[in-house]
């Protein structure tokens, strides 16, 4: 019997391998990404002050709208058959779980790192204390994968459409993204993030907590 932890890089390799075939959140998603950014200076104008104002914000709501496209595109990815056969090899949910937040955590982060260096270079925003988006980052990338994740689980127990997830997601993530917004606009003023910080935290937690334990139950539903 594999351990919970070999279960877990099992579960992250499949769906890095799945992903590597695919190419959809580096090839699609990404492209599309950086478009949207580059789409808002051309309907605003090239007012520097102000982009340089709503820069951070609007990174933060492409990161929700387009983490959201990876976990509905996720959801799809894996068939009824696929759910069989990994319940049959007798894998446990809570290790599939944590192995496919980690995976989609590490998708996330990467389409953040390609997002915000657009952004950073057609804003113009200010990275002074640029360490902390080593927390930052994969902290929103967790949580929203997260409650990718979650959400896509619970829509397939009900047996509705993978377009649900998005309308999941986006009231659920709120106060992760308003902890990101808030933190790179007090990275800007020289405040202290380590409120917002422990906000995102939490909020990681709670859907870590609520996956782990939701996952068996939502399983046995599909």
């Amino acid at each position: 019997m594999m351990s919970f932890w070999d279960q877990v890089r099992a579960a992250v390799k499949r769906d890095l391998l799945r992903e590597r075939r695919a190419g959809e959140v580096f090839w699609i998603t990404m492209p599309f990404g950086s478009v949207a950014l580059l789409l808002i200076p051309i309907a605003v104008g090239t007012d520097l002050p102000l982009l340089r104002r709503i820069g951070p914000g609007i990174f933060w709501i492409v990161v929700l709208f387009f983490g959201a496209l990876i976990a509905v595109r996720r959801t799809g990815a894996e068939t009824p058959a696929q759910r069989d056969l990994v319940a049959l090899l007798g894998i446990d949910p809570a290790a599939s779980f944590t192995g496919r937040v980690m995976a989609g955590g590490l998708l996330l982060s990467g389409f953040q790192v390609v997002a915000g260096i657009v952004a950073v270079l057609l804003y113009d925003i200010e990275l002074d204390s640029w360490p902390w988006l080593f927390l930052i980052v994969p902290l929103t990338a967790v949580g929203l994968a997260g409650l990718g994740i979650v959400a896509g689980a619970i829509t397939i127990s009900l047996n509705a459409s993978p377009a649900l997830v998005p309308l999941l997601v986006a009231p659920l993530s709120v106060p992760l993204v308003v902890a990101a917004t808030e933190s790179t606009d007090v990275l800007s003023t020289g405040g202290s993030i380590l409120p917002w910080l422990l906000l995102m935290i939490v909020v990681d937690l709670v859907l870590a907590v609520t996956g782990v334990l939701t996952a068996r139950p939502l399983q046995e539903t599909q």
